[in-house]
């Protein structure tokens, strides 16, 4: 994929910066961040021909970033979201540097960001000025396998480095990108997660011997939740032509990790909808300071940056998210158990062997850290800048911790596909629905039935690729 400027987007971007160009040269008025300090420093003013040093100055020194680094695929979103926000000519920035940006993106050379050092609430102001600092020829891109310099990327692409105006710096280091860019792929794959979860929990039911009337649709019109009606006919659907699930049963109910699927998964569901429309807002919309609007001949200094609504639907992000995998992770549990004429741990001849003990211990451990993550970062708050910042969002320490817990999800949703693979044999000659031996035979071209111990780890890692790319229907 690659990027490009609309006619529109860059008209809008020269009318902004030509209105801030012509109203700097005819008023002397304090503008914050334009001509003067920063933060606390709000009360220095800044003499005309310093102002281009101002914005240089402020990335340098506000690229403070430490801790691990962002991955890849979050930068490479970072740059898309700050060109996003950037074009709508509220912002002030130079064409040229938009432009620069994209072109960032579309040579696949992707600044080395870090993951720790923003609070959230005056825009992701370390992450954002690491991304930038390749524009004036620092800090560090990765293209490809090679690492190389800011400098470096210039020559090599036969760049100038960017020259900023008065306000850029601001305008690229006050946003919220670092917590959306996050925001985003966190989201996109909860939807995914959330279909996997169904299709691996009525795996579950049928290769431990459930039933099917807790989702029947009498059930869930009485009590209207939108989610777990949704969550139920997507179970019912995924069991459809099931010999297992209608077969006689001798027991009258399952253990809520089963029958509760509608109602867990359900809510989940509900809570990533909310999230997604928070994102979608978040990413369609300006989020530095101060904003400039032409057509009413005003600069206002406000709080755009602010990532409060980011920080607490994160947070909630996680909880859903995490959710997914304490439930899954009961039903492995439920699998191994040796209930319903399964054998222990699923394998013959227990004792010699252990089977699926220990990929259960695994997941119950995942499950356990995510806990642990999904204690809220929204919370929190502290004060910097000599008290001019004083109440901050976290928002994106939520960011990183949701990363974390969406990726435990798939190893625990992993753990729990191995497992009912596994208990399916020992129900032949009957067999699951359709769709759902389709995904079973797919599985097995990776992930071989266990008939004796052998080393389960990469058939745990085989089964969390599997879950990572294999192609999903939009059935939710």
């Amino acid at each position: 994929m690659t990027l490009a400027l609309s006619d529109d987007a860059k008209n809008r971007i020269r009318k902004c910066r030509e209105y801030l160009d012509n109203r700097m040269a005819q008023s002397a008025d304090p503008v914050y961040g334009i001509n003067t300090g920063f933060g606390s420093l709000y009360n220095k003013h800044i003499s005309n021909h310093q102002l281009e040093t101002l914005q240089d100055n402020l990335v340098k020194s506000h690229a403070c970033g430490t801790g691990p680094e962002v991955p890849a695929e979050i930068v490479r979103l970072m740059l898309m979201l700050k060109v996003q926000s950037l074009s709508y000519g509220y912002s002030g920035v130079q064409l040229e540097t938009v432009e620069r940006l994209t072109a960032l993106f579309n040579a696949g050379a992707l600044p080395i960001v870090y993951q720790m050092g923003s609070l959230g609430a005056s825009g992701d102001l370390a992450p954002l000025a690491h991304l930038s600092l390749p524009l004036l020829g620092l800090g560090e891109v990765q293209m490809g396998a090679e690492r190389i310099a800011g400098d470096v990327l210039l020559r090599r692409q036969q760049w100038d480095p960017i020259h900023f105006k008065a306000k850029e710096g601001l305008a690229l280091l006050n946003g919220t990108q670092f917590m959306s860019a996050y925001g985003v792929w966190c989201t996109l794959h909860a939807h995914r997660l959330i279909q996997l979860a169904d299709m691996i929990g009525a795996l579950s039911l049928d290769a431990f011997d459930g039933r099917p009337e807790p989702f029947e649709p009498a059930v869930h019109t009485i009590r209207p939740q939108r989610g777990q009606g949704r969550v139920a006919a997507h179970l019912l659907q995924l069991l459809d032509g099931s010999a297992l699930i209608h077969q006689a049963k001798r027991h009258v109910q399952d253990p809520y990790s089963f029958r509760c699927m509608p109602q867990v998964h359900g809510a989940s569901l509900d809570a990533i909808d909310y999230v997604t429309g928070v994102m979608l807002a978040e990413v369609n919309g300006v989020s530095d300071n101060p904003n400039i609007f032409p057509d009413d001949d005003k600069i206002i200094s406000a709080g755009n940056f602010h990532g409060q609504p980011l920080a607490l639907a994160l947070d909630f992000l996680a909880i859903a998210v995490s959710e997914l995998g304490s439930i899954s992770e009961r039903r492995t549990y439920q699998l191994i158990s040796g209930a319903r004429e399964l054998p222990h741990y699923l394998v013959a001849d227990p004792g010699i062997n252990s089977g699926l003990m220990i990929p259960q211990y695994t997941a119950a451990s995942l499950v356990s850290q995510n806990k642990q993550f999904c204690t809220p970062a929204s919370v929190d708050s502290i004060v910097s800048s000599n008290g001019q910042e004083d109440h901050v969002s976290m928002g994106a320490n939520a960011a990183t911790k949701v990363f974390r817990v969406v990726d435990n999800v798939y190893a625990i949703l992993a753990v729990e596909l191995l497992t009912a693979c596994q208990a399916l044999e020992f129900r032949r000659p009957l067999t699951t629905s359709p769709q759902l031996q389709e995904m079973v035979k797919k599985f097995r071209d990776h992930v071989p039935f266990l008939q004796s111990d052998r080393l389960l780890y990469k058939d745990m890692h085989a089964a969390e690729v599997f879950l990572k790319t294999l192609t999903l229907a939009d059935t939710l």
